[in-house]
């Protein structure tokens, strides 16, 4: 290692089939979990996950929580408990986001409350690229990958958007958003 690196135990690994990099871990400490998300241009060092309490099937599991520089607990996202199909092992799925994010952060949590866990990335591949295939050549199980579907990437064809021409609505302003018509801007008395 050349002087200066600081040894980091962040691994690229295959996991529930998916390549995956570690960005982070949140470790127990006093009952409740703490831990940060570094990557080279985002660095959260001071996250908490806080368990959910609902009774309700699609409710989290946990929210994910950063301390802010105002010193408070803010929610930046949730994470859903989700069962590999191939293994029946449990993980967390979810993402985080905040305002000063360019784009949401999918991740996935493996471990357990005891030991913690370990914060789980993997850059999306477009379906088209990906094949379907994993590493053996067969069909992937899509309930295995722990960074659920794809954002934008519905596999559904979009709706193409309706001309103007089509709409049968009549405003009294051009293309260029100038009005076509003096409009009558007095106040009734």
């Amino acid at each position: 290692m050349s002087e200066g690196m600081v040894p980091d135990d962040r691994v690229s690994t295959r996991h529930l089939g998916v390549i995956v990099m570690q960005i982070g871990h949140f470790k127990p400490n006093n009952g409740s979990l703490f831990g940060s998300i570094s990557t080279a241009n985002l660095h959260l060092p001071r996250l908490g996950l806080k368990p959910v309490q609902s009774n309700h099937e699609r409710a989290p599991a946990y929210e994910v929580m950063a301390l802010n520089p105002a010193r408070r607990w803010v929610q930046i996202g949730a994470l859903w408990e989700a069962t590999a199909n191939s293994t029946g092992e449990i993980f967390y799925q979810g993402q985080v986001d905040d305002p000063s994010f360019t784009a949401p952060l999918s991740i996935a949590l493996f471990g357990d409350g005891e030991d913690g866990f370990n914060v789980a990335w993997n850059r999306r591949r477009k379906r088209q690229e990906d094949n379907f295939n994993d590493a053996d050549g067969g069909p992937e199980e899509s309930g295995d990958d722990p960074f659920g579907p794809e954002p934008g990437n519905d596999p559904a064809p979009r709706r193409t958007r309706r001309s103007r021409k089509a709409d049968s609505f009549e405003g009294n302003a051009d293309d260029s958003g100038n009005l076509t018509e003096r409009l009558n801007d007095e106040v009734p008395l």
